[in-house]
């Protein structure tokens, strides 16, 4: 038995349509309950997405970060990132958290 809708008949093409209405009206139902189901959470005070700032662990990696930063020029961006465990992008953000100016782009790093 063949489950295959023909489209090249003119029931074929009215069934695909239907179920694509179908489709479509479930993708706007699923939309519509999203959107109230997130205005019921803003009305009673909540907020999604991720929490901005840091945690408690990065604030102290970044001191970390920064303090190997400055008391060490001779170590290496990618030295500083192994011993503090962490990306150099995230080494990057947490020397702006903290206030130091630094080149992100350049190949070397500036020792002063």
């Amino acid at each position: 038995m063949e489950s295959a809708i023909d489209t090249t008949t003119s029931q074929g093409k009215f069934i695909f349509h239907m179920f694509c209405a179908f489709a479509e009206l479930e993708r706007n139902m699923i939309v519509e309950r999203t959107m109230a189901g997130l205005e019921s959470a803003r009305r009673q005070g909540r907020r999604g997405g991720r929490p901005k700032g840091m945690n408690e662990a990065a604030k102290s990696k970044a001191r970390i970060a920064e303090s190997l930063w400055r008391e060490k020029p001779k170590m290496s961006v990618e030295q500083i990132c192994k011993t503090v465990g962490v990306s150099k992008a995230t080494l990057y953000k947490y020397l702006e958290s903290r206030g130091v100016k630094v080149h992100k782009y350049s190949k070397k790093r500036k020792i002063k």
